[in-house]
């Protein structure tokens, strides 16, 4: 048997190691710094965040489950941008660092400015962020975790779904939820890296638009069609 063919189980087992610690470390990462487990609209956001990240990947295993193997192949993926790797790196210490203040925030009430209803409000718009990336996940089986031209799985432009409103749905949604965590925590320090954290967001939404506007047949045609990449009618 050639060792290549081992590379697809050792893919996802590293990436059902890494998800399942993900689940269990964004969690501890904010109960943690906030020094306590009695923080009702902590919990609220964790379920929300467990809800959509788990049930998303569930809709795919059952629609596309060879889009959850490419995505756990990661950067092993052929093509994947040199670019895209460092402006992860970013957002991921920006998505800490904001999980961090956030708690901290709460442990030592630096804010204690958000009244409870724009704090469900938030909340509202978190889960609806979250339900706009999974809608987008559900439909798109080209949505790899890495910026790459996925010729080997025969890529071609996706145009249902959210994808009729603007061209990066999932993007658009995370950009949401973010701004809205700290809101929802009343941990308005919080949005100080989150903002850090949306603009490689937006500067890799801006990177990887080109790179389909440059090498996936058809997408130049379907960007002039949904001219807006996050947000309907403005941008």
């Amino acid at each position: 048997m050639n060792a290549n063919s081992h590379m697809p189980t050792r893919s996802v087992v590293r990436a059902v190691i890494g998800f399942a610690l993900y689940l269990v470390f964004v969690p501890a990462l904010l109960f943690i710094s906030a020094g306590t487990v009695s923080w009702p609209a902590a919990w609220v956001y964790v379920a929300l965040l467990l809800t959509s990240t788990v049930g998303s990947r569930l809709i795919v295993l059952k629609r596309n489950p060879d889009t959850l193997l490419e995505r756990a192949r990661f950067t092993a993926s052929e093509g994947t941008k040199s670019w895209d790797i460092l402006v992860a790196i970013v957002g991921l210490c920006g998505s800490i660092a904001t999980i961090i203040v956030a708690g901290l925030d709460h442990r030592f009430g630096w804010s204690m400015l958000i009244p409870e209803i724009g704090q469900y409000l938030a909340a509202l718009v978190i889960a609806g962020g979250y339900g706009l990336a999974a809608w987008a996940m559900a439909v798109n089986r080209y949505f790899s975790s890495v910026a790459r031209i996925q010729e080997d799985r025969g890529q071609e432009v996706v145009t249902t779904g959210p994808y009729r409103l603007v061209r990066h749905p999932a993007y658009a949604g995370t950009v949401l939820a973010a701004l809205a965590f700290p809101i929802m925590l009343d941990a308005i320090w919080a949005l100080v890296p989150a903002l850090l954290m949306v603009v490689p967001l937006v500067v890799r939404t801006s990177l990887e638009d080109r790179m389909l506007r440059e090498e996936l047949d058809g997408y130049l045609s379907y960007s002039e069609e949904t001219p807006y990449r996050l947000i309907p009618g403005l941008w």
